[in-house]
């Protein structure tokens, strides 16, 4: 067996450009990194350097062509979203056909009061709403009352936010298990999402103790497969809450890009034998939907420059895969929310062929192509990439 580790790290959101059915989604123009190139605070040397400007549609990013040092593609997703949920689900394996549902116009009545009756608070709000507006705009009321702030968006989410002087995080997280438990069948939204908040009145902000409670795979993912072999499925992020602890033989919850950086690069210098899954969300969470170009491209360039250190500690038989779930548009003004694009992927180590793949149809061909390189037996979506030299 020739490769012992795979390093995939997702990053939040990084779109490559819209999707051929982007108009669907209402997306059409959206293009994350071109957006980013806008501005000047960009600077991604380490990836270009590797070859990232040479994914079909991103030749923008640089004039120089350089020798490609590693595999690259555009990835063209084949589920019916552009959520977290679907995203992941397709890298590791598994077609979403159907979308899973959204509720534009908030829950029914139904299923908010029996939430209402299992956790014992009430609920307000219960619309779509921005996550910063509606603790500004509910924050008050909650404060007084302890009702649970509950707000949707364009994705399959159920999210609570609350006061952690009101609410305490491990109430909070148990009342969201609670709710997962009971948003099943037409009610089974992708994530039921913990929005904890701090501050007084006028000045509420966001804490980074988020926790997602995703709905489960419907069908065995190469985490799920990984694992079963008896090797190593180490989950860092959100990515133990996206997949419901499904998969794992260990995970770590971060609060930040800079954390998940750091476990994963704590992780470079362990001995393990399997996959070390990484989900880096503050480009999506912090920056995407609130429309922070720049923010997005310092923290894309504070990611670069991290990758630089890393990929020289790379051992002879490790491989490093950089991708992203879906698009997140920091200069698309419909909406905030997330955007149907391609994606981009870079495959990097010393097993790995550098070559250009071209468009790829299906995120799945990543989860068949690690699972290829670990020898692991994996029957589901998607077709491997050939990338290994021997």
């Amino acid at each position: 067996m020739s490769v012992k580790r795979i390093f995939l790290i997702v990053l939040d959101s990084l779109g490559a450009g819209e999707a051929p059915d982007a108009e669907k989604f209402g997306d059409v123009g959206a293009h994350t990194l071109k957006s980013l190139s806008k501005s000047e605070h960009l600077d991604i040397k380490n990836l270009i350097d590797l070859g990232f400007s040479q994914i079909e549609g991103l030749e923008f990013l640089s004039y120089d062509k350089v020798p490609l040092r590693a595999a690259v593609a555009r990835m063209r997703e084949k589920s019916m979203g552009k959520d977290t949920t679907i995203g992941h689900f397709e890298i590791s394996g598994v077609i979403s056909p159907d979308p899973l549902p959204t509720f534009p116009f908030g829950f029914d009545c139904e299923i908010i009061e029996k939430i209402e009756k299992e956790v014992g608070r009430d609920i307000i709000c219960n619309k779509t709403y921005s996550g910063t507006a509606v603790i500004a705009d509910y924050g008050d009321e909650h404060i007084k009352t302890g009702a649970l702030i509950v707000y949707t968006s364009a994705d399959s989410v159920f999210q609570i936010a609350a006061h952690e002087d009101i609410v305490p995080l491990d109430e909070l997280y148990e009342i969201c298990r609670k709710a997962r438990a009971l948003l099943v069948g037409k009610y089974g939204v992708g994530r039921v999402i913990a929005r904890p908040f701090k501050g007084e009145s006028g000045s509420f902000y966001r804490t980074p103790n988020r926790r997602d409670f995703s709905i489960e795979a419907p069908r065995k993912t190469m985490c799920d497969a990984i694992k079963e072999a008896g090797l190593d499925s180490i989950a860092v992020g959100k990515i133990s809450d996206i997949f419901a602890g499904r998969g794992f033989t260990e995970s770590y919850i971060t609060h930040s890009n800079a954390e998940g950086m750091q476990i994963t690069k704590e992780l470079l210098s362990r001995d393990f034998h399997g996959l070390c899954f990484t989900n880096l969300v503050d480009f999506d969470m912090v920056y995407g939907h609130r429309r922070d170009r720049d923010g997005y491209a310092k923290a894309l360039s504070e990611f670069d420059s991290w990758l630089g250190g890393f990929i020289l500690e790379l051992g002879e038989n490790d491989v490093l895969m950089i991708t992203a779930d879906h698009g997140c548009d920091p200069d698309f003004t419909k909406t905030t929310d997330h955007t149907r694009e391609y994606t981009p992927l870079l495959v990097y180590g010393n097993k790995i062929e550098p070559k250009n793949l071209g468009t790829r149809d299906g995120f799945c061909d990543i989860a068949a192509e690690i699972c290829s390189l670990l020898g692991v037996k994996f029957e589901g979506d998607g077709n491997h990439l050939g990338l290994c030299k021997e």
